[in-house]
């Protein structure tokens, strides 16, 4: 049934004219995956070949999903699929979604992104974070090589945006290795 629902919004997107699929906020690789396996469904039925590009989220310091799997866990379980690009969304902010982008980084040799929140919720459930903060994290990102999209997630505000598009001008996307 979730394959059925995911092939039904994969081919209302193709029909309205998309030109990527984005599967985010993934704390499941088994939905990830029915998702995923839909996409190849309709790439085939339809003879085309469309972008694709996957967010996890790790939800808090433990570095895992919510399911449970590690950052390598989750790239293992969707690099089957040719991808754009591989990243991590919402739940953590941009400092504390840097340690999990570095290991993302050095284990695959798709493109990486990011789009993490404005930092952590506050007790009313909003995002305190100042666009100058954000852009110092996403700068982190930068110099350490570790993306090649940047954008954001909960919290962040067309400031936040402009801060991050300004700062990551400054700097060359992510190189890409070829694993072995």
């Amino acid at each position: 049934m979730l394959r059925k629902a995911y092939k039904q919004q994969v081919e209302a997107l193709i029909d309205g004219g998309v030109d990527v699929l984005l599967v985010e906020t993934i704390f499941d690789t088994l939905n990830a995956k029915a998702a995923l396996f839909a996409i190849e469904e309709v790439k085939e039925e339809r003879d085309l070949n469309i972008p694709i590009m996957i967010y996890g989220t790790i939800t808090d310091a433990s570095g895992r999903t919510l399911s449970g799997q590690t950052v390598e866990a989750f790239l293992t379980s969707i690099s089957h699929i040719e991808l754009l690009s591989v990243g991590f969304n919402c739940a953590l902010g941009a400092q504390q979604l840097h340690p999990y982008l570095k290991r993302l980084a050095h284990e695959t040799a798709f493109y990486t992104s990011a789009h993490p929140n404005a930092g952590l919720p506050n007790a009313f459930g909003e995002y305190d974070e100042s666009p100058k903060e954000m852009e110092g994290y996403i700068e982190a990102y930068l110099k350490d090589n570790l993306i090649n999209i940047i954008g954001g997630c909960c919290g962040t505000s067309p400031e936040h945006i402009k801060a991050i598009a300004e700062v990551a001008r400054k700097y060359k996307p992510r190189l890409i290795k070829v694993l072995e």
